[in-house]
């Protein structure tokens, strides 16, 4: 079944350099209405599309806008997904039916992102840290739609691992059953967002754009199905402090359970709390660790090209 055109738009920029071979990264859009607070959020949008022109290619934020998906968007609508008086909906695959039907504005996820990149021909995209399995899903089986996602969707991403107040052991577990590959970035460490090294071991390691354009070439050429993770770090310079890092997230646990947070509603919160609690020093951290990843997605898609 073909697309249905009056509600998936692709911007005339991204639709021309997909057209004419040129690199595309694809970028989510939850980190500007759910992930940091206005007006910095449009700010750090246009950074990080600023970012993948700096590396080389042209930026496709995704969003859905007044019912329509948009693969790449306007100054306008990037406005609309950072105001909070928007009425802007957190969407993951499963929401996408419900929030076009109503005509909605979405923010999309790994998993939306994923999804549509894919439908629109974009091979590459860049996110901060991805979503994973939560703290106690032994007992509530809270795990982020992302990962069925991506493990049956041929992209790579970049990223800087799982968020830290996942469940890091059980993700990387979750990831190898449901055969995402795993590979770090000039790294033997998988990366912990916030951390540079969650504490695990990563079973793939690539130092070079253009080693790591070849893996996600390979599967291609073998229709292996899912996405290749590419886990950058970042640096151990610009990292929470680890003491700092341990207390919040503790704290913002125990704040989340007693205000009965749940579902795709903790990270926004637990995000939200250690901005609070750390003085905005884990804001500045998410925008450089996002930066430094989109400028590295857009490195791999252009070493693509050259392969």
């Amino acid at each position: 079944m073909a697309i249905d055109t009056s509600r998936f738009t692709i911007h005339p920029e991204v639709k021309d350099a997909l057209a004419s071979g040129q690199a595309v990264v694809a970028l989510e859009s939850t980190i500007i209405s759910h992930g940091l607070p206005s007006p910095r959020n449009v700010a750090v949008a246009g950074d990080i599309e600023q970012s993948v022109r700096d590396g080389g290619a042209v930026p496709a934020t995704i969003a859905i806008i007044n019912g329509v998906v948009k693969v790449g968007l306007t100054p306008a609508e990037l406005e609309i997904l950072g105001d909070p008086n928007s009425n802007v909906i957190k969407v993951s695959t499963r929401d996408l039916g419900p929030v076009l039907a109503a005509g909605g504005h979405g923010a999309t996820t790994v998993s939306a992102t994923s999804h549509i990149a894919h439908l629109a021909g974009i091979k590459y995209f860049a996110t901060g840290g991805l979503g994973g399995v939560h703290r106690g899903a032994q007992d509530t089986y809270d795990e982020s739609g992302d990962l069925v996602t991506l493990a049956r969707t041929p992209i790579t991403v970049t990223c800087a691992g799982v968020k830290s107040i996942l469940d890091v052991g059980a993700t990387l577990e979750r990831l190898e059953t449901l055969g995402v590959t795993v590979v770090g970035f000039g790294t033997d460490a998988f990366p912990g967002f916030y951390r540079a090294d969650s504490g695990f071991g990563v079973p793939w390691r690539v130092d070079t754009a253009a080693q790591a354009a070849a893996i996600g070439i390979q599967r291609d050429a073998i229709q292996a199905p899912g996405a290749v993770i590419i886990a950058k770090p970042i640096s151990e310079a610009d990292q929470l402090d680890l003491e700092l890092h341990d207390r919040v997230l503790a704290q913002g646990l125990a704040a989340a359970d007693k205000a009965g947070v749940s579902g795709k509603d903790v990270t926004p919160f637990l995000l939200d709390w250690f901005h609070t609690q750390t003085n905005n020093q884990s804001l500045e951290v998410n925008v450089t660790l996002i930066n430094a990843n989109a400028r590295l997605a857009a490195e791999i898609a252009v070493a693509a090209l050259k392969s």
